[in-house]
Parts: structure tokens; sequence; C-alpha cells
């Protein structure tokens, strides 16, 4: 059985809550490293939520860096969007 990875971070509300890691890979086109986790809570149409951050993969605690370009959003949604279809077999 895979371990899950986990961090702890804190929300916006400040309160601590536990992530979990649902990838990372590093973007040829941008050359950094991103991390795509979830906070396990739902969205109001009922949808986990998933959030995406860059963080460098050298350091043991990396601070996750916010996502500013619509090009880098692009490439996530991209991604996510090739795991569903796996997930559904429609791949």
């Amino acid at each position: 059985m895979e371990e899950k990875m986990t961090f702890k971070a804190v929300n916006g509300e400040g309160k601590e809550v536990e992530c979990e890691v649902l990838f990372t890979f590093e973007s040829d086109e941008t050359k950094k490293n991103y991390m795509v986790y979830t906070d396990n809570t739902l969205d109001e149409s009922g949808n986990i939520r998933v959030y995406a951050s860059i963080y460098n993969p050298e350091l043991e605690n990396s601070e996750l860096l916010p996502i500013e370009s619509e090009a880098e959003w692009r490439i996530i949604e991209t991604i996510l969007e090739e795991i569903q279809a796996e997930i559904k077999g429609e791949a």
C-alpha cells in the first residue's frame, strides 16, 4: 500500500490543516516544480478542493509559492484533465 504524503499548512482563516499531496511534476515549459494537493474539503458543488503551488524539491521544507500566470494554470489544468480522463477510462 502506498503511503500518502501529507503536510500541514495554515488556511485563510489561520487554522492549521493537514493537506495531502496528490502529485508533483516539473514543467519542461517553465522549468518550475509544481505540487498539486488537497485539504480533503468539499466545495459548494460537492467536489474535493484541489490546490496547486510552485515548490522547490531540493528543500526539505520548501515554501509553497503562488502560481500567478495563466499559462502555468493552463499547464496544471491540462494535467488534471488528463488524470481525470485516465481514471474514467477515457484515455
